[in-house]
């Protein structure tokens, strides 16, 4: 196994939890690649027993590619966790730093991280950490742009991954675990009007569509 086996197989299970048939063409664009290039990794990987993979028609994890691609994905989730918790760096920048340093940490480093992090279940983006055992933790939520006017919600996942809009987001102070109301939607795909504690701000409706929210009661005042 390499680094790059490694990346393709969380590529497929991460495009495989957004609900997205990996097909050649979308492992290619998430991996920045050739669809040529993707299609001999693929081969590679069913040579290995790790995909099922048909040409034209995509490609699936074996069980054995899935518990590949689930302990990576643990790695890499800790590892951003860690450096957003304990090194202070800022969300944007966290996914670059896992992406560096999920393929060599050893399983003893990977449950120190665990164990002083308190063994969390989501990370700085409120993506579900799997298990030890490698099972992954259900993650609820509608989009906040499905919330009705005047409702409040808990910030539970942030789906966007690009750094600029993590950075935007950030400049709002809309990270997992903040509470907000929606105090009015423009129409025909118009911007949200929000408000969190004192504050009130505007998010772009395809913006809102990135983030998972969870109904709750408004706290008073």
């Amino acid at each position: 196994m390499t680094a790059v086996h490694e990346d393709y197989l969380r590529t497929i299970y991460m495009l495989m939890q957004r609900d997205e048939r990996p097909t050649t063409t979308a492992i290619a664009e998430q991996m920045g690649v050739s669809p040529a290039s993707a299609t001999n990794m693929l081969k590679k990987l069913a040579g290995l027993g790790l995909v099922d993979y048909h040409p034209y028609r995509g490609a699936k994890l074996s069980v054995a590619g899935e518990r590949i691609a689930l302990e990576i994905t643990r790695h890499h989730r800790l590892l951003e966790l860690f450096c957003s918790q304990v090194l202070e760096m800022p969300w944007d920048q966290v996914d670059k730093e896992a992406d560096r340093l999920e393929h060599v940490i050893s399983e003893t480093l990977e449950e120190a991280i665990a164990r002083k992090l308190g063994y969390p279940s989501v990370d700085p983006h409120g993506d579900p950490i799997p298990n030890k055992d490698l099972s992954m933790p259900e993650s609820g939520g509608i989009p906040l742009i499905m919330l009705p006017t005047g409702h409040c919600a808990d910030i539970v996942r942030v789906l966007a991954q690009e750094p600029e809009h993590l950075r935007y987001l950030g400049s709002l102070r809309l990270y997992p675990g903040r509470q907000l109301r929606i105090i009015q939607k423009a129409p025909f795909d118009g911007p949200l009007l929000l408000t969190m504690a004192t504050n009130q701000v505007m998010l772009a409706a395809e913006m809102a569509a990135q983030i998972l929210v969870q109904e709750t009661a408004c706290a008073e005042g």
